[in-house]
């Protein structure tokens, strides 16, 4: 199946509208998650050799940057999953 048929087609779904709506399972956060700190990662690898002019030391950076945030940004996006908040 193409990709957008998966996106677009709710038909496919397994799950209601209102559910979908209402919650997002932890694995879907785990993927964002790594995808985003990938995009972070990169960013702070580049800033990070910009200053120091060394790619080990960038690297190091960007390493411990990776680990620390994607545990935070899963946290946080549970924490906001549970909020009602902005829902319908």
């Amino acid at each position: 199946m193409i990709a957008s048929q998966m996106i677009f087609n709710k038909a496919t779904s397994k799950s209601s509208f209102e559910e979908d709506k209402k919650s997002e399972k932890p694995f879907r956060s785990i993927v964002k998650a790594f995808s985003w700190r990938i995009v972070g990662t990169l960013d702070t690898l580049i800033v990070s050799f910009f200053i120091t002019q060394k790619v080990s030391i960038a690297a190091s950076i960007a390493s411990i940057d990776f680990m620390t945030k994607i545990v935070l940004y899963f946290f946080h996006e549970r924490i906001w999953n549970a909020v009602k908040w902005g829902k319908k």
